[in-house]
């Protein structure tokens, strides 16, 4: 059975692909490719089609992170096949969890930094894309700081579910 993790941030092409890109590698590296299926989504359609922002892409790369991306919108539909859905700010959190058909599906839906080994008190990914490259870079480094616990968190319901 595939663990189904999905990253949400506005259009699709910064916070959310970074992260997609981000926890993927920890997966891999932790030898759950084969058991936990990524990707990630953004709550409008503004970049649908269209590839990662190339900010996010050239921190990604620097860093040793791959990334093959097509920007799209979370659809209500997906929390029937999804375990987790990773919401990068607050407003994402709200948004996602209206969308949420049930209450079960909205309490599928956390904050990326709530997964934090010390969970500061804003829990938001800020947007980096109307700001410079140390934007994407401060982005890149609470995603990373992030993805050592909700990869805990997921191993744990991985073994859940296998047992």
């Amino acid at each position: 059975m595939t663990y189904r993790v999905c990253f949400v941030c506005t259009g699709n092409i910064c916070r959310s692909p970074m992260a997609e890109s981000v926890f993927r590698a920890h997966v891999a590296d932790a030898g759950l490719d084969g058991l936990v299926e990524v990707d990630s989504a953004g709550t409008g359609d503004w970049h649908e089609g269209e590839n990662a922002d190339p900010r996010t892409l050239s921190v990604l790369e620097q860093r040793g992170y791959a990334l093959d991306h097509t920007a799209r919108r979370f659809e209500p539909s997906w929390f029937a096949r999804l375990d987790l859905v990773i919401a990068l700010d607050s407003g994402h959190l709200k948004a996602l969890r209206l969308l949420a058909p049930t209450e079960e599906d909205a309490a599928k839906v956390r904050l990326l930094r709530s997964f934090a080994s010390s969970a500061p008190d804003d829990l938001d990914v800020p947007d980096p894309y109307y700001g410079g490259r140390d934007g994407f870079e401060e982005c890149l480094e609470m995603v990373e700081e992030a993805s050592a616990g909700l990869l805990i968190a997921v191993r744990d319901d991985v073994e859940g579910h296998v047992a």
